[in-house]
């Protein structure tokens, strides 16, 4: 007896960011029939719905998963993990929740990186603002760059712990002009930062564009859905094939396939489905599609560093999760829709060149007001009352990669993120460190510190800070670049202009893995950008 297939207009592998936003637009613009496949969990958890959540998903839970880097030779053989959520919404629905989209000239880059293909799309800044423009539901600014309508909320933080506000001065101290706008027309400066929530609840690409799908019939929404493969017929992707909790399953689309599982995933799957580099999957045993040896390489991500200080009385969130402070921050968010839940727990941050103040920023720090650093290296700092300033190299020259394991579809992948490994990153880094080291000695904010306790006072000489920066370098959350997008000619272009997987018919990648080159800033709303521009790709209207 012949077992039915399912059949879809257009499948969508991944809801994440872009995800979500390719399939909701497909399914009520284009009034398409998709089916969006998500390996993790559903986004409605009270947890993640609050704004400080970060602090408790960062900590390990179902919603994250946690890739391991191999051993990394230039850290000291150093191991680091890099979360990616395992939910729906992907790291809209975990992450800090940061607004930020980068600069013109980014995006200006990448068109002049894909500048003479036969099939031309601009993918300049003038191209990409009409699409976060149109995304943007802004409470506070209306322009030329910010729209007040869209379906994602972005907000001042509804909480500003006095820490943040004295650093925000501080640096404005070392002559940091006030910035009331990162994504105006400078991006240089120190200020607060916007946010993708709305009164104390948290706007994911999963609220803003797959909830109001919920009564369309055109949307189809299956979680804990691991695709195994991507399936092809005669050189066009035609279907998928994915495990949940009842067993296999196959189905397919007469559109196309939208690969949009994260820069870790993407790869994995692309090369478990017989795509990528030929003598790589030899090695695994799979028979190669397309030879195409750029996917996996080119692997981006900001490093990021902490500068970590003791301050001198109850200052800051710490424990403010934790019994009474928790029951009291909460009642106090139920009766009056104030205090710190409605905070992300980062509020200010500055984007500074220490090198040449009125060039391009090289740096972008944030404010963060407890004691924070990496997993793998908690066991060396005192915990307790305290401010981290994590300093982040914006615009990063290392690159790494993501390789297979194995063929087995459950291993995680190899991943290699070379962080800091380019001397020209650590130099800024070591910049960066050393002009905000200088912020926690500028009033108002030295009168609140006790010490400073990263770097260690006694290691503050260029190679011992670069020495700090092997130990303490972590992610910053933002891997991308890994089946990015070139001109016609170059050989590690996996995608062309329009998001298309070169040699294949009828698939794209729709996520941060198709950035020819990183953004200065938090990657969430670029996400989202390349998920909207994708769905219009798709439907013909770009």
């Amino acid at each position: 007896m012949e077992i039915r297939v399912e059949e879809f207009d257009h499948i969508v592998i991944g809801g994440g960011a872009a995800g979500c936003v390719a399939a909701g637009r497909l399914a009520s613009d284009g009034g398409a029939r998709v089916l969006l496949l998500e390996a993790g969990y559903s986004n409605r958890h009270p947890l993640l719905d609050m704004p400080p959540g970060i602090f408790k998903m960062i900590n390990g839970t179902r919603f994250m998963r946690y890739h391991k880097t191999v051993p990394q030779a230039h850290l000291g053989g150093r191991v680091h993990d890099i979360p990616q959520g395992h939910v729906l919404g992907g790291g809209s629905s975990v992450n800090a929740q940061v607004y930020m989209r980068g600069r013109p000239s980014d995006y200006d880059g990448w068109q002049a990186l894909l500048h003479g293909s036969n099939d031309p799309v601009d993918w300049g800044w003038e191209a990409v603002l009409p699409h976060f423009r149109r995304m943007e539901g802004n409470n506070r600014l209306l322009d030329d760059r910010h729209g007040a309508a869209g379906p994602l909320l972005v907000s001042d933080p509804g909480h500003i712990d006095n820490l943040s506000r004295l650093f925000v001065q501080a640096a404005q101290g070392l002559g940091l002009p006030f910035t009331h706008d990162f994504n105006g027309a400078r991006q240089t400066g120190v200020g607060f930062y916007q946010f993708m929530n709305r009164n104390g609840r948290r706007s994911s690409a999963a609220y803003a564009y797959v909830t109001p799908q919920a009564d369309n019939p055109n949307l189809t929404v299956r979680l804990q859905s691991e695709v195994s493969r991507i399936d092809f017929e005669t050189g066009r992707a035609v279907g998928v094939t994915y495990r949940d909790k009842t067993g296999e399953h196959r189905v397919r689309c007469g559109g196309e396939v939208i690969l949009s599982a994260g820069s870790l995933v993407t790869p994995k799957i692309l090369m478990l489905s017989g795509i990528g580099p030929a003598d790589h999957l030899a090695e695994h045993d799979i028979a190669c599609i397309a030879d195409l040896p750029g996917v996996g390489q080119n692997l981006m991500d900001h490093p990021e560093v902490p500068i970590t200080a003791r301050v001198n009385g109850p200052y800051g969130y710490y424990k403010q999760g934790d019994g009474w402070r928790m029951l009291r921050n909460g009642l106090q968010f139920k009766l009056f829709g104030s205090g710190p839940v409605t905070s992300a727990g980062v509020e200010a941050g500055a984007f500074v060149n220490p090198a040449n103040p009125e060039g391009e920023p090289t740096i972008q720090a944030f404010c963060v007001p407890i004691v924070y650093v990496d997993r793998d290296t908690r066991d060396l700092v005192e915990d307790g009352h305290g401010l981290t300033v994590t300093t982040v190299v914006v615009k990063p020259r290392s690159r790494g990669e993501v390789r297979l394991a194995s063929a087995d579809p459950a291993a995680m992948p190899l991943v290699s993120p070379n962080l800091l490994k380019d001397p020209a990153d650590m130099n800024e880094m070591v910049a960066g460190l050393r002009y905000f080291l200088s912020a926690f000695e500028q009033p108002p904010l030295a009168d609140k510190i006790d010490r400073v306790m990263l770097p260690p006072p006694d290691q503050r000489d260029d190679e011992s800070l670069r020495a700090y920066c092997r130990r303490f370098v972590k992610t910053n959350y933002h891997p991308a670049g890994t089946a990015r997008m070139g001109k016609d000619g170059d050989p590690k272009a996996v995608l062309d202009p329009r998001m298309r997987v070169r040699g294949i018919d009828g698939l794209r990648v729709c996520d941060l893995s198709a950035m020819p080159d990183i953004n200065a800033g938090n990657t969430q709303a670029p996400a989202m950008m390349l998920g909207d521009r994708c769905a219009d790709l798709v439907m013909g209207v770009l």
